[in-house]
C-alpha cells in the first residue's frame, strides 16, 4: 500500500538570508531576500505557513558578532526567530494534522521545513493577541522571580524599560509584590505611556542628565532589585544608587549590541562597593531555566484573560517589512514586542 502523495503549495517560497554587510548599523545590505521552492516534508517532518514572527535586539548581535553562547548566523543562509504558523501538509508518521497551528522557531520565510519535535502545538483563545506568545517575558520572568526574587516593599529599576522585555518586566516586578517601579527611556513620549499604561512610577532619560543623578533623585531610598538590559552606564548608576543586599539580574547589553560590535558592552563597578553592600550579581540565560518559558506562558495568558497583564507591541505587516522592522526597533522606533505579520 503506497501513502497518498504530499501536496506542497505551488507558490514561491521568501526566505531573508543574512547578507554581506558587516558590524553596524544595519542598513539594506545586512539582508537579502531569496525566492525558492517550498520545501517537501518527509517523514516525521511538517511544512508550516508562517502568519506571525517577532523580531528582537538580539538578533543585531546574531548578524554582527561569531563568538556566541547560541549560534550566530551565517552568511548567505536563512535568518530564524520565533514564529506562528499553521501546518499545511505533513509528512508519513508526522502526528500532526494540517491546520493545526504551532510555535516554532524558523521565522523570517513564508513557509518552514521542520521536524515534529521542533513544533509546538498551540491554542488560541479570544482571551489574548496570537502575538502574545512571542513575547518576551520569559527572561524577565525568570529573572525577576528567580534570579532576584522580588517580593513585597521592593524598589525595583529595569533598563532599557520601554522594549519588549523591559515593557513585561516592570508589570512583572510590580505582579510580583514591587513597591516601586522605576525605569530608563529614550523619549518623553514613551515616558509617559510607561507611566500611564504599565505602571511605572518614574522613569530616567538615557540622553538628559547622568543617570546616577536621575536615580538618586527618582530612587532616594535606593534600589533593592535591578533588572539590566542595557548595561554600560546605566548599569554603573544603578549599582551605585543599589541598596545593601540588592539583587542584580543581568539580561541584555543593548549599549554594546546596538553601538559596537554587536558583543562588549564594557561597564566600571566599584569592587568595594560590591563587597561593602554585599550585592549579588548575576547574568541570566533561559538555558538555566529551561521551564520558564512554560511556565511564564501560563502566568501571561491567565494574567491577560484577567486584566492583570497587558501587552504592548507593535505590528508590522509582510515580510518584505521584517528587514525594516529590525532597524527600526534597533534605531528606538517602537515601543514593546515588534511582531511582522506574513
Amino acid at each position: 500500500m503506497t501513502s497518498e502523495p504530499t501536496l506542497v503549495p505551488a507558490e514561491p517560497n521568501r526566505e531573508v538570508h543574512l547578507g554581506d554587510a558587516t558590524g553596524m548599523p544595519l542598513t539594506s545590505e545586512h539582508f537579502r531576500v531569496i525566492t525558492t521552492a517550498v520545501p517537501r516534508p518527509g517523514p516525521g517532518e511538517v511544512l508550516v505557513r508562517n502568519r506571525l514572527m517577532a523580531v528582537t535586539a538580539a538578533m543585531c548581535t546574531m548578524m554582527v558578532a561569531e563568538e556566541l553562547p547560541v549560534p550566530s548566523y551565517r552568511r548567505g543562509s536563512p535568518l530564524w526567530g520565533a514564529a506562528i504558523g499553521e501546518v499545511v501538509t505533513a509528512g508519513p508518521a508526522s502526528g500532526i494534522e494540517p491546520g493545526a497551528l504551532v510555535k516554532h522557531g524558523l521565522g523570517w520565510r513564508d513557509y518552514a521545513l521542520l521536524e515534529t519535535t521542533a513544533v509546538e502545538s498551540i491554542e488560541l483563545t479570544d482571551a489574548h493577541d496570537p502575538g502574545a506568545l512571542l513575547s518576551h517575558g520569559a527572561p524577565a520572568w525568570a529573572a525577576l522571580r528567580r534570579v532576584a526574587r522580588v517580593g513585597s516593599g521592593d524598589t525595583v529599576f529595569v533598563s532599557g524599560a520601554a522594549g519588549g522585555l523591559g515593557t513585561l518586566a516592570g508589570q512583572i516586578a510590580r505582579h510580583l509584590g514591587a513597591k516601586r517601579v522605576l525605569g530608563s527611556t529614550g523619549s518623553p513620549e514613551k515616558a509617559d505611556r510607561l507611566r500611564r499604561e504599565l505602571g511605572y512610577d518614574e522613569l530616567v532619560m538615557r540622553n538628559e542628565a547622568t543617570v546616577t543623578d536621575q536615580l538618586r533623585l527618582a530612587a532616594p531610598e535606593g534600589l533593592d532589585v535591578v533588572c539590566d538590559t542595557v548595561g554600560g552606564e546605566q548599569l554603573e548608576a544603578a549599582v551605585e544608587n543599589a541598596n545593601t543586599g540588592a539583587r542584580v539580574a543581568l539580561l541584555g547589553a543593548l549599549s554594546g549590541q546596538l553601538g559596537g560590535d554587536g558583543l562588549s558592552a564594557p561597564t566600571r563597578l566599584d569592587s568595594a562597593l560590591l563587597i561593602r553592600r554585599r550585592m549579588e550579581i548575576r547574568g541570566v540565560s533561559l538555558r538555566d531555566h529551561e521551564d520558564a518559558e512554560r511556565e511564564w506562558t501560563r502566568v501571561f495568558v491567565d494574567g491577560l484573560a484577567e486584566g492583570v497583564f497587558s501587552f504592548p507591541h507593535t505590528r508590522l505587516h509582510g515580510l518584505e517589512r521584517a528587514p525594516e522592522a529590525l532597524r527600526e526597533l534597533v534605531a528606538g522606533e517602537h515601543m514593546g514586542t515588534v511582531l511582522v505579520e506574513l
